[in-house]
This record gives C-alpha cells, structure tokens and sequence, in this order.
C-alpha cells in the first residue's frame, strides 16, 4: 500500500500542494481529477521521488527495490530509435534487464507489435503512450503513476488505452495513479477517485459514489429511441437517436429495464457530469 499524508510544497509564495492525503491499493485504479495547474503534476513528483514536499509523507510497502514507475507529463522518447531500442537503452538507465527475452515481454505486456522497426517518430500517439508504460514498468513495479495519460488520444486511442490500463490493475494486480481534467476518462476505469483543487483534496470517494450522489444527466442513445413512451416520466429531451434525461444515478438501472422491456436497444448510456460539480460538492469521504 502507498499512503500520503498531508503533502504541502510551494514555489516561492506560491503554495501548490495543501496537507494532500492519498491512498493506493495494489490492484486499484485511482483518479485525480483537477484543473490545469490544480497540483496534480507536482503530487507525482512527489510520489515519483523528483521532489521533495516541504511537509507531510508517504509510505510505501513493497517488496520491489524500485516500487514506482511513472509517467510525468509526456514520455522522454528516444525519436529516431525503433521501440526495442528505446526500451533497451531505458532498461539498462533503470538498472532492469536488458536481454532479449525481457524487452519483447515488455513490449506484449502493453500491446505493442514486435514487428515495427520503424522509428518511433512515425507511432501514433496512442502507441507513444503504450511505449512510455512499457518504460514505467520495465523494473516490474507494484505501483503506476501516469499523468494526463490520455492527453491528445483519439476516442478509440482512450478506449484502447483504458483497456490497457484496466488489464494492468486486474492481471498484473498493479496499483495504478492517473490523472486527468476529464471526468469521463477516469469514469470508464478508476475504481476510486480524489478531486483536487487549488492544492487541495476538495472531494472523494469511490467512482460508483460520486457518481451516484453528483450526476443527475444522462445521455442515451439508442435508434429507436425517439419512440420510447418510458421517457415521458422523465424530464428528457430527445433526439432522433439519443436522449438526454435528468435523474438520480439510481434511477438508471431502472430506466433501462424498462426502455429494454418496450423494445428500445440501447447502445450506450453515459453518465454527464463536469468538475465544477465534484469541486463544489461537499467531500464524500
């Protein structure tokens, strides 16, 4: 388990941590959520050992001599090398094993293909993102801390990545530490979520709870939707092929029962909800 206990740091007069407390468990994903310039990127620092916080502490149990991996805003990717290389050359940095076998281990671990000789400049920047994790865990660490992780991907770059980073936690039973300003990223994967602001932990809790107890619209989509007559007990602006309901997050389950059982298919139901609505409610937990 990593615990950290009232983390503050500050830049001159500038302080952009206050007395932040996280916890991670091996096996779950956690979520930082925040603006830019909340404080996420120096709490990884932190955690990642780049710096120092001026008060406070984290703990770590783990059996690894190097228990962290990272991922500080962009991957430091060797441009003109293929992704074997940039592996070799960053395992034997790190200290990790630099045989054949491990490198091409590490590169299946994230998905990617073994037969791309091609320098990495020519990857998308989906596959730039998987190189930088293959990076993280080349010393096999039990804890993952990845900022901004999904920045500059496309939806079906996220969706690949999220499917990644789910497998991680789940197969390899990694404790994984994300971050974005983007509540439906960290939604579709995190088991728990923070919400900092202002260098500060102003809301948290577990996904499904946050969840519940802040959102209040959905959007539906389904072809036949415009058809439902479920939806006239609800406040709901329909589309021709999508709806947008307001409701509590309980509600849901019950919704989509009963639009299945008059012949409505469903293909999606996404939960809307901003940061301004988790930073302006009172913490959870």
């Amino acid at each position: 388990m990593l615990t950290a206990t009232n983390l503050s740091k500050s830049y001159a007069s500038l302080k952009v941590l206050k007395e932040v407390s996280i916890k991670l468990v091996p096996g779950q994903i956690c979520g930082l959520l925040g603006r830019n310039g909340a404080g996420k990127t120096t709490l990884f620092k932190i955690l990642c050992g780049l710096i120092k916080p001026d008060s406070g502490s984290f703990s770590i149990t783990s059996s690894c001599t190097k228990p962290i991996g990272g991922i500080i805003e962009r991957p430091g990717l060797y441009p003109y090398l293929n992704a074997y290389d940039n592996l070799k050359i960053f395992a034997g940095i790190q200290g990790a094993a630099t045989d054949k076998h491990c490198i091409i281990e590490t590169l299946i671990k994230v998905g990617l293909p073994l037969d791309r000789k091609d320098p990495v400049r020519n990857f998308s920047m989906g596959m730039k993102q998987r190189l930088g994790i293959a990076i993280a865990l080349l010393n096999n660490p039990e804890y993952l801390i990845l900022d901004e992780p999904f920045s500059g991907l496309d939806p079906i770059g996220v969706t690949s990545l999220i499917s990644l980073i789910t497998e991680l936690a789940a197969i390899q039973h990694i404790a994984i530490l994300l971050s974005s300003h983007l509540m439906a990223e960290l939604s579709k994967c995190c088991h728990y979520l923070y919400v900092l602001d202002d260098g500060k932990i102003v809301n948290s809790g577990t996904t499904n709870q946050l969840v519940n107890n802040n959102i209040h619209n959905f959007s539906i989509t389904a072809t036949n939707i415009s058809s439902s007559m479920v939806l006239r007990n609800y406040h709901a602006q329909l589309g021709a092929n999508d709806a947008r309901v307001v409701c509590n997050g309980n509600q849901i389950p019950v919704l989509l029962r009963e639009l299945l059982a008059e012949g409505i298919d469903v293909t999606s139901c996404t939960p809307e909800l901003s940061l301004e609505q988790l930073i302006n409610t009172p913490i959870a937990s």
